[in-house]
């Protein structure tokens, strides 16, 4: 039977490959969970600091199947989503990071946008596509977007359903980094990497509950949340490991999370 979503763990950082290419990895519900539990069972294991997800052959995920699509439009659809939101993986301690190797399209897009970094190959193609089969701003697509690129931004890409490159969705301020498609992989799981060896496993899972859970607060109320947040971290070993190897001039040694 096709493993829908391939993994593998190097330095500690888990690469999870979405393995439908015949169909540029386009979403089912199957997919789905077994995608959710892996994140799941990446979050319990030492062992990994930092999570890279992409897709294999020339697409990242097309959207929904439209064999599904088709399904619910006629009635006949008989599946069952899996109970936890899209947004999971906003919910997992450990970094998340997307690599966007080709097509990216709708609940595709969302997938990659509820990932904590976005790394793209220039000339992947990206596109809401929603408006062009009739559907709304799903799964928090309407929140996300302005957040990101501005109202203005948002709109466009929302109302026209318009294709888009990585190139472009660099300058809109949707990802972090757009590279050329045959380095897009080793620049990503660098980048992992790196936090992997250097980067805190504590420091990065609170950081990041700040950063999506801050955009519902006001400055004042994230403030005061780091002012705790901060007195918590200096009794973590992480900082006595911090500072220490900083010092040092050596490799810091953070325990797993």
């Amino acid at each position: 039977m096709l493993d829908l979503v391939l993994s593998s763990i190097e330095q500690g950082v888990l690469t999870l490959t979405f393995n439908r290419p015949d169909r540029l990895n386009a979403w089912t519900d199957t997919m789905g969970r077994r995608y959710f539990d892996q994140l799941a069972e990446a979050e319990r294991d030492p062992e990994v600091r930092v999570i890279v997800v992409t897709g294999a052959g020339r697409g990242f995920c097309a959207g929904a199947d439209l064999r599904v699509l088709d399904a619910i439009r006629d009635g006949s659809y008989e599946g069952e989503p899996d109970r936890r939101p899209v947004t999971f993986p906003i919910t997992i301690g450990k970094p998340v990071i997307a690599a966007v190797n080709g097509a990216c399209a709708g609940l595709g897009m969302i997938h990659a946008l509820v990932c904590d970094v976005v790394f793209t190959a220039a000339e992947a193609t990206w596109t809401t596509a929603f408006a062009r089969r009739g559907l709304i701003a799903e799964y928090g697509l309407s929140w996300i977007l302005p957040r990101l690129i501005g109202q203005a931004g948002a709109m466009d890409l929302l109302l026209s359903g318009r294709a888009f490159t990585g190139a472009e969705a660099r300058e809109l301020g949707l990802v972090s980094r757009s590279v050329p498609g045959e380095s897009l992989l080793d620049e990503t799981l660098a980048y992992a990497r790196e936090l992997a060896v250097h980067s805190s496993p504590a420091s990065m899972a609170v950081m990041k509950r700040q950063v999506w859970g801050d955009w519902n607060r006001t400055l004042e109320q994230s403030e005061a949340d780091a002012t705790r947040l901060m007195t918590d971290a200096f009794r973590r070993p992480d900082f006595a490991e911090g500072v220490a190897s900083f010092v040092e001039r050596r490799v810091p040694r953070f325990p797993p999370l």
